[in-house]
């Protein structure tokens, strides 16, 4: 389950996407104007923001643009009937991730998304994520780095290990966890997921990884 913030001022609009993403299991913070977004930017944070351009208030542009100097990393998805070139620069420049072009379809915006939400670090301003005293993320090269040297993780140890950074000090419910590291083709394991952790442990230490009973995982760092 990943937090989102959408930004749309059409009603329907923003009540359909809003309804189908949280029947696909995500928390969504639905606002109709910039001004509002901008205040529950800074009240919670989000793992995806969706944003409509032309907004009242202040624009998507303008919101994502001093979001980003504010240091807001999660990654972000206009929405918008714009098509000109001029119009896709100035959204990039302002700190975007990705745009979907209205009219669009569901099925588009749940693979945009979920594509998005899969992925590592986005903008990040520290090079390296300082989870011990002799380890570290190297966020530019996607390696951890323990006494300077690179160590190798397998493909859902490292995913796992992204989500917890990206959330340190949050517990991360089991299944959030499952939705992050196994797609939709693949069949969540407990048994497999105490397995990965575990294996974590080994590398970055135990205490940086706590159980949560009957609720999930939570992450900390020895910074």
């Amino acid at each position: 389950m990943a937090k989102i913030l959408l930004l749309e001022d059409d009603a329907n609009l923003n009540e359909t996407v809003t309804e189908f993403l949280e029947e696909l299991g995500h928390d969504i913070v639905s606002v109709y104007d910039g001004y509002e977004a901008q205040e529950k930017l800074y009240e919670s944070k989000y793992d995806l923001l969706l944003l409509d351009v032309n907004t009242p208030g202040i624009t998507g542009f303008e919101l994502l643009k001093e979001a980003r100097e504010g240091d807001v990393v999660a990654p972000a998805i206009f929405i918008t009937s714009l098509d000109s070139v001029d119009d896709l620069e100035k959204g990039f420049e302002s700190g975007c991730d990705d745009y979907i072009r209205k009219p669009f379809a569901l099925k588009e915006l749940k693979i945009r998304v979920e594509t998005l939400l899969k992925r590592g670090f986005f903008h990040e301003s520290k090079e390296l994520i300082v989870i011990a005293k002799n380890i570290a993320y190297d966020t530019r090269n996607n390696e951890l780095v323990i006494d300077d040297k690179s160590v190798s993780l397998g493909h859902k140890e490292s995913k796992l290990l992204k989500l917890f950074m990206k959330n340190e000090g949050e517990v991360i419910a089991h299944e959030r966890i499952y939705k992050h590291l196994w797609d939709f083709d693949e069949e969540p394991s407990d048994t497999a997921l105490r397995t990965y952790i575990k294996n974590l442990r080994k590398i970055i230490g135990k205490e940086s990884i706590v159980s949560i009973k009957k609720q999930g995982y939570k992450f900390i760092t020895g910074e």
